[in-house]
């Protein structure tokens, strides 16, 4: 059976004529996202599973009329780089089967793509909240901030199917645990359990990231994961690494066992390069230069930013031009903007990045890529090398230069899991209670809620799926300033619970900042206000205070009602 049939006529022919035939990720990924099952799809990068997890969604809006304006398909990326990127992919689909459609005279529904993430201008942001786009692509943080906005919640409602991208970035840390609280209150925002779509490229094991997706629910594992062809190379960049060729000159020995002493620590050098002097760096810059110089295009990968901008630097200045660019996430978005364009247009020979390009961001055809210092991980390996021959059938070339000893070894070792795809298992983190804490107060903050449910939506969650009511009430008192301490310690009450009237939860006092939810609820009719406990000083103590003497002056350690408490320097 051809995966196409089930597809819409202007989609599948525009398709076809698009790509031909589809990849065996898609073969596999179209008839289960079609289902209406959720779906975990694990696939080398360049198998075109994001536009198979999208396809199915597009295919279905370009074809069926909305009733009222809001959000059907939600895209969550981990990276604000990648959601830019996959925004702009997505045009060249729609407009391509909306084409397509007038051609064989069926016209198609208009369909918006809108983007939300911390990148995105107030301008942007008040056009998503009055004309919001049918698709809309954000990161965990900004679907967070969403759900506690009051238009945004309402845009939110209408949304069926949502597709978290390299789940495997998520799932390790608090993020992916954030994320799956939203996750699970937009299931009771909406009524209906939007279809979870999940896409990773090395995703292990399967069966953890699976009930990571999911929670309870049963997911369907896509796993087209056939090892890519790769090419590396282990180069040493000097004879012997235990004697570089230019000795160092009082920094700090090469490796991670570094030399301090003395009382006094020479200052850093600067941005400007003269880092690079010293070490095996005068040998490993000339090298990078000579791998750059024999392709077409180049991604060089450091593990620090301000390395990043060292090497970018001394390259540059070795090159005698500034054809080199640097990219990682403390520049701003409009200058990683220009860097991606200009990569993908072929006037940039190399970047210097940090993670920033590690994940599944087009930057066109890149021909190799180099490592200074060990990824420190098969998967790590696997996503930066894969940025290389990053197209279907494409071979993946690496050069990793060692910066000391141990970085060599743990080299090997990482090309040797990636030649054999070992990749090391995920750990799911468990519990998280500070995570749940400001997800509950966020969930009040926006509307009063029973107890019950929100115990019922975080047990719904893989993070919490042990989670006894025992300790949820824990938290639940904490958030209501009942602490079991010797003495005050000026914790003030986040939520009000109300035990003696069906365990509803509502804000206290002066309820979430806007930072945090979005907007400003101090006004809102179900926010209740503690005693007043007045403002403490935010200057220098005051007579009365509590105080302890120190030979070496009194310094405010923290506040305690009306008063400072005070600890020596």
């Amino acid at each position: 059976m051809d995966p196409l049939d089930g597809f819409w006529a202007p989609t599948s022919s525009w398709f076809r004529q698009r790509f031909g035939v589809p990849t065996p990720a898609q073969e596999a990924a179209f008839p289960a996202i079609a289902s209406g099952e959720h779906a975990l799809i694990r696939a080398p990068t360049g198998s075109g599973k994001t536009l198979a997890a999208f396809l199915v969604g597009l295919d279905r809006l370009l074809r069926a009329p909305v009733s009222r304006p809001g959000v059907r398909l939600l895209y969550v990326s981990p990276l604000k780089a990648l959601a830019t990127d996959v925004r702009l992919n997505l045009l060249e689909p729609l407009a391509g089967i909306t084409s397509m459609a007038e051609v064989m005279g069926t016209p198609a529904q208009p369909v918006t793509v809108s983007l939300r993430t911390g990148d995105t201008d107030s301008r942007g942001r008040s056009a998503f909240l009055r004309t919001p786009g049918t698709v809309l692509v954000t990161t965990p943080e900004s679907l967070y901030l969403l759900l506690g906005a009051p238009r945004g919640r309402e845009h939110l409602r209408s949304i069926q199917t949502v597709i978290v991208d390299e789940v495997h970035a998520l799932a390790p840390n608090k993020r992916g645990a954030h994320l799956l609280l939203s996750l699970e209150r937009l299931v009771d925002l909406t009524g209906r359990d939007p279809v979870r779509v999940g896409l990773s490229a090395t995703a292990r094991p399967l069966d953890a990231m699976a009930r990571f997706l999911g929670g309870g629910r049963p997911v369907t594992v896509v796993d087209r994961s056939a090892p890519r062809s790769i090419e590396v190379r282990i180069e040493s960049p000097v004879p012997d690494l235990t004697r570089p060729a230019v000795p160092n000159l009082g920094v700090g020995g090469e490796g991670p066992f570094q030399r301090i002493g003395g009382r006094r620590r020479q200052p850093d050098p600067d941005v400007s390069g003269d880092a690079l002097s010293h070490g095996v760096w005068p040998a490993i810059v000339p090298r990078v230069a000579s791998a750059i110089a024999s392709c077409r295009t180049t991604i060089v990968f450091c593990n620090s930013r301000l390395t990043t901008e060292r090497l970018t630097r001394r390259l540059n200045e070795l090159a005698g031009d500034e054809r080199i660019a640097a990219h990682h996430g403390s520049l701003s978005h409009e200058r990683r903007m220009v860097v991606e364009r200009a990569l993908k247009a072929g006037e940039l020979p190399a970047v210097v990045a940090t993670r920033s390009l590690e994940l599944g961001i087009d930057i066109g055809s890149v021909d190799q890529v180099v490592m200074v210092e060990s990824p420190g991980s098969v998967a790590r390996g696997l996503q930066r090398v894969g940025r290389a021959g990053h197209q279907v059938g494409g071979t993946s070339r690496a050069l990793f230069l060692p910066r000391h000893r141990l970085d060599l070894l743990e080299m090997v070792a990482v090309s040797q899991g990636m030649a054999e795809g070992a990749i090391e298992a995920t750990r799911v983190p468990s519990g998280c209670l500070d995570v749940l804490a400001q997800q509950i107060v966020a969930s009040v903050a926006a509307e009063v809620t029973a107890a019950s449910v929100l115990f019922a939506r975080a047990r719904r969650a893989a993070t919490w799926a042990d989670l006894d009511r025992s300790t949820f009430d824990a938290v639940l008192d904490m958030l209501d300033g009942r602490v079991p301490t010797s003495g005050s310690i000026g914790l003030h009450p986040r939520v009000s619970w109300d035990r003696a009237t069906g365990s509803r939860a509502r804000t206290a006092g002066r309820g979430p900042r806007r930072s945090d939810f979005g907007r400003d609820h101090s006004r809102s009719g179900h926010l209740s206000r503690p005693p007043r406990r007045g403002r403490p000083p935010s200057g220098r103590a005051r007579r009365g205070d509590d105080l302890r003497e120190s030979g070496r002056g009194r310094r405010p350690a923290w506040r305690d009602g009306m008063a400072h408490r005070v600890d020596r320097p």
